[in-house]
């Protein structure tokens, strides 16, 4: 359980409330990680026609998905829980996959990225509901800026893909 024995004197949330929901931002914050740097790893071995335009939408990405890792986890102290320690402690709890793959073309990065923004909005809206539940609106709010984002970055994905598709087919 990663909540301390001080939980009730940060916060009016019952103690079942910040475990429920201090677990689950462990988990999402072990995914954003694992995307961040994904994502830096797609920037970082990019290649192709279309570099210059793939490595700064891949930097951008990564740049405001590392942006909301101190946020997440300060969020979990803040109620008197815990948060991530190490990247063994990231690997643990991640449900996002890694890729290790070398030579990956640039079609493969972004369907990659693409999904994984995808299902890292689906976590978001998981996490919502549970906060919702236990009426923890000020983790809810930092949510929904964040479900915002990441559907922006699928749609950018998304498009790029269709070029990409476009041009394989050419």
């Amino acid at each position: 359980m990663t909540h301390s024995k001080s939980s009730e004197m940060r916060t009016d949330l019952a103690r079942e409330a910040v475990a429920e929901i201090s677990d689950e931002l462990l988990l999402l914050l072990s995914d954003v990680f694992s995307l961040f740097l994904k994502t830096k790893n797609f920037r970082w071995h990019v290649t192709g026609p279309h570099f210059r335009e793939y490595d700064p939408m891949f930097d951008e990405q990564a740049d405001q998905i590392f942006a909301t890792t101190d946020v997440i986890a300060e969020r979990a102290p803040t109620m008197g829980a815990s948060t991530v320690r190490s990247i063994s402690d990231i690997s643990r709890h991640q449900r996002l996959k890694d890729n290790n793959d070398k030579g990956l073309a640039p079609l493969r990065m972004f369907e990659e990225a693409h999904v994984d923004n995808q299902q890292l909005t689906m976590f978001l809206r998981q996490l919502h509901e549970v906060c919702q539940r236990h009426h923890d609106v000020a983790t809810a709010s930092l949510i929904e800026i964040w479900v915002d984002e990441t559907e922006r970055r699928a749609w950018f994905l998304s498009e790029t893909l269709v070029d990409l598709r476009q041009l394989q087919t050419k």
